[in-house]
């Protein structure tokens, strides 16, 4: 049996970027024109495809333990919808349960160990998942409005270039019923955190509106300690040297959004989107420092205490308008995106010098971000007989950025703020994208088979405004991609798949600033930091079976440019922190996933992945070629005594990974959840996670002069005890999973 081919395929953008002045405007023109000829193209097509309606294929029933991934030709697509949704959760916690999906105590995502992830919303970019923010924002974003993930290591060529492990698309809910509905959810946690929202749809004829506000207050406590031995250059004697942080975050998070979507007759629709979410609270952490000679003798100790504030908010509108043409299912749809996100922090530290014996000293440190993506999209879809799809499609992104750090200290004898030079930079970036696209899916004998080209132009544009240091860049790149599939049976279905994929340095890592809030540990950027290439192979089995489903995929990634840290010894207890382009990395491994059931009323699921990393990092100073071999698991058991009754455990851990300079070893996260349906409408949740403390993070860095452990451990033990209500036409009661706090 083949399967259709998709008729609403996502739509995917192409983009030509414009220098500054008239070539500019001369770029853009031409862009315009190529988008131009490929909406010809696909509307002669039109006329030359035939309207002959494909032959019916023979129906084939398969009896099978219906499995909560689902294996499409170009992507893996998790359904969580149906789990229970503890609104305790949030995206961060359901992408944890995901296959080769992991994500650690500052919500940074990596796929098959790989941290250059694209995540989308709903097919789109969002500023509040680029950037230095991405993390915060994935532990922020509610579980409760999401449907299902897809997760795509080698994607169309509809979906963007960046991401060098590939995409991950988060498809939020939509009711589909007539009528009202919506729900109510209240969670309390330990520590007065607590989640609260209300939502709503309404559906009759032409229009389609749906609301929903929900407020959040977390808590959180985190443990730094680093523990160093480091030669100075010049010198002899190493300098052993401690930090320890002890720091504390309380948050107030509101938000709100809402969804218009109206169709004006069967041919012609528009939808309007609007989001915004706040973040504020209080922020504080006392610091020790200390140094000390090989042998003991004390030579420096400092404490630090601050007292901080921290906000932010992040929106998002998005306006689009579909229309049907000539056939069936033939579309073009034009969207203008823009999404933002603002932060503010300040900070007023007490500093100590004990010895050598300084007395107390005040500071100031105030850091303000501001992201504004702005995207214009058209998408054309052409679907054609025998299982046969045509896509072309246009975009264009343009991503300002700007970084604001003001740093002062107080005069002890006058209480004047004196500027401090070594911490106030003031950054710009902007970065404009324009591509083409063309994606064409068409059955090849048994197999099935889509392919696509999407060529991308991007202008990079730098300023540090301190200093009057200007940087950029400019490239033009095509991204092939491939992907192929094929029924070898009823239940065993085979893949392949291809892509040329990119990840482009973070602005920040742009910015050749030296950062001095940490005086212990710099950090800066560099300007002239090449895109990582990246080309991706795999290949995959799935097989559906009455009580188990299971798949194996192998895959190879090579790299070149890769973006990564590189740790340089200053002075005896000073580190400075910079990025460089690594030469070459490899990467192969082997996925594996299962799931079924054991009884009636138990049922499982495991997957693994089976790595091998590589590194040349030899450029950096380290001794030849590094290798590692690890295995990541992730495990549940699913428990349902009774109709109303749902008991679930979960383990993941993830392996030891390399660095250019050293290592980041092992975490283990276990979580339990209960869920007990006490009516069609009401249900009550209490979940666990974290239960054994396990978000420790520690990186190791060894080098002929500094040998560093840096240990960072997110106590993440959250109980949470919920109600969650359901009423109109979408009242029902719900099965599933647990979704967990991190």
């Amino acid at each position: 049996m083949r399967r259709a081919a998709d008729k609403k395929l996502s739509s995917g953008a192409a983009i030509a970027l414009a220098r500054d002045g008239e070539s500019a405007g001369l770029a853009r023109f031409w862009v315009g024109c190529g988008a131009a000829g490929l909406a010809l193209v696909g509307a002669l097509a039109v006329r030359s495809v035939r309207a002959d309606p494909a032959p019916a294929a023979a129906d084939v029933v398969v009896t099978a333990q219906k499995s909560r991934e689902t294996t499409l030709i170009d992507r893996k697509v998790y359904t969580v919808a149906k789990d229970v949704l503890s609104t305790s959760g949030t995206a961060a916690d359901v992408f944890n349960n995901i296959p080769s999906v992991d994500v650690d105590a500052d919500g940074v995502v990596s796929l098959r160990g790989d941290t250059n992830v694209t995540i989308l919303v709903d097919g789109k970019p969002s500023a509040q998942f680029s950037g230095a923010a991405a993390g915060l924002s994935l532990q922020q974003f509610p579980a409760a409005d999401i449907d299902r993930i897809e997760v795509m290591t080698n994607p169309p060529a509809q979906y963007k270039a960046d991401g060098s492990a590939g995409v991950i698309n988060i498809i939020t809910k939509k009711s589909r019923k007539a009528g009202f509905s919506g729900g109510g959810q209240l969670n309390l946690g330990d520590k007065r955190r607590y989640v609260a929202g209300l939502n709503g749809d309404y559906n009759r004829g032409k229009l389609k509106l749906s609301a929903a506000i929900n407020l959040r207050q977390d808590a959180k406590q985190r443990l730094v300690s680093d523990h160093r031995t480091a030669t100075a250059p010049g010198a002899d004697t190493p300098v052993v040297s401690q930090e320890t942080i002890d720091e504390h975050f309380r948050r107030l998070i509101p938000q709100a959004k809402g969804e218009v979507d109206y169709a004006f007759n069967d041919r012609q629709s528009i939808s309007l989107s609007l989001s915004h979410r706040e973040l504020s609270g209080r922020r504080y952490f006392d610091q020790s420092d200390a140094s000390q000679s090989p042998d003991g003798v004390p030579l420096s100790l400092a404490r630090r205490h601050s007292d901080g504030y921290e906000w932010s908010a992040d929106g998002a509108q998005a306006l689009s308008f579909e229309q049907t043409l000539w056939r069936p299912d033939e579309t073009l749809t034009v969207a203008l995106r823009q999404s933002a996100t603002h932060e503010r922090e300040r900070y007023a530290y007490a500093d100590t010098d004990i010895l050598p014996l300084a007395g107390l000293s005040h500071d100031h440190l105030h850091l303000s971000l501001d992201f504004v993506t702005t995207e214009l999209s058209a998408d054309y879809v052409l679907p054609m007989p025998g299982d046969r799809g045509l896509k072309l499609g246009y975009d264009y992104e343009n991503d300002a950025n700007a970084f604001d750090n003001r740093g002062d200290t107080v005069d002890p004898l006058s209480g004047a703020l004196i500027d401090n030079s070594n911490i106030t930079n003031h950054f710009r970036y902007r970065q404009q994208i324009s591509a083409l696209y063309g994606d064409y899916a068409t059955p090849l004998g048994p197999w099935s088979l889509q392919s696509g080209v999407r060529v991308e132009q991007v202008d990079v544009a730098t300023l540090q405004i301190t200093g009057d240091v200007p940087g950029g860049d400019h490239y033009l790149r095509a991204y092939p991609s491939l992907n192929l599939d094929r029924l070898l049976s009823p239940s065993v279905k085979l893949a392949l798949s291809l892509s040329r994929r990119v990840n482009r340095p973070d602005p920040q890592a742009l910015n050749p600033f030296t950062d001095y809030q940490d005086i212990h540990n710099l950090r800066s950027g560099d300007a002239v930091l090449l895109p990582q290439d990246t080309w991706s192979y795999q290949a995959g089995v799935n097989v559906t079976g009455r009580a188990l489903n299971y798949g194996l995929t192998g895959y190879y990634r090579f790299n070149r440019d890769s973006v990564t840290d590189v740790t340089r010894v200053v002075s005896a207890d000073v580190l400075l922190i910079t990025k460089a382009n690594l030469p070459k990395s490899r990467d192969a491994g082997v996925e594996f996933d299962a799931d079924g059931k054991l009884g009636r009323a138990l049922s499982y699921s495991l997957s693994g992945d089976l790595f091998y990393d590589q590194i040349d990092a030899t450029a950096l100073g380290a001794a030849g070629l590094k290798s590692t071999l690890g295995l990541n698991t992730k495990a549940s058991l699913d428990y349902r005594p009774t109709g109303a009754d749902a008991l679930q455990l979960s383990f993941s851990r993830t392996a030891q990974r390399l660095t250019p300079l050293g290592s980041v070893r092992a975490i283990n996260l276990i979580n339990f959840g209960y869920r007990r349906q006490v009516t069609p409408a009401l249900s009550v949740v209490v979940t666990l996670s974290d239960a054994l403390n396990g978000q420790r993070f520690e990186r190791l860095v060894q080098t002929p002069g500094l040998n560093d452990v840096y240990v960072r451990h997110q106590l993440g033990q959250i109980g949470y005890a919920g109600l969650v209500y359901t009423f109109g036409s979408s009242a029902k009661a719900k099965k599933g999973g647990f979704d967990y706090d991190q």
